[in-house]
């Protein structure tokens, strides 16, 4: 898997970006990042994992406490190829999730009233 690819699957879970956007503010260890989430230690380690494979983040280990430090120049390729297109803006990808939501959330809402119609 190239690197484009690795990071575009990477982004395509709303955990690991909302462990990037933690990771914006400072470094974080490992169980602080899992806090707010509703799974496993395990689990969070398999997302920091593939962020990681992605090369959107880096671990280290300080002492015993395992450190995640966001990679920002990580993301430089994806935006390259992105802007490439001409039409794109930086793109913010939960804005994107909501309005596809929004807009699935709405057909499927659509054809429930349809089959309800006489």
């Amino acid at each position: 898997m190239d690197k484009l690819d690795a990071a575009f699957a990477a982004l395509a879970d709303p955990t690991r970006r909302a462990i990037l956007t933690m990771l914006l503010e400072d470094d974080m260890a490992v169980t602080d990042v899992a806090e707010p989430f509703d799974m496993s230690l395990a689990a969070i380690s398999k997302h920091l994992s593939i962020l990681a494979a992605a090369g959107l983040i880096s671990q280290e280990k300080r002492g015993r406490v395992k450190w995640c430090k966001l990679e920002p120049d990580a993301l430089k390729d994806a935006s390259v190829w992105m802007q490439g297109f001409g039409q794109f803006e930086p793109v913010n990808l939960d804005a994107f999730e909501r309005f596809l939501a929004a807009e699935l959330g709405g057909a499927e809402a659509d054809e429930e009233g349809a089959a309800q119609a006489p």
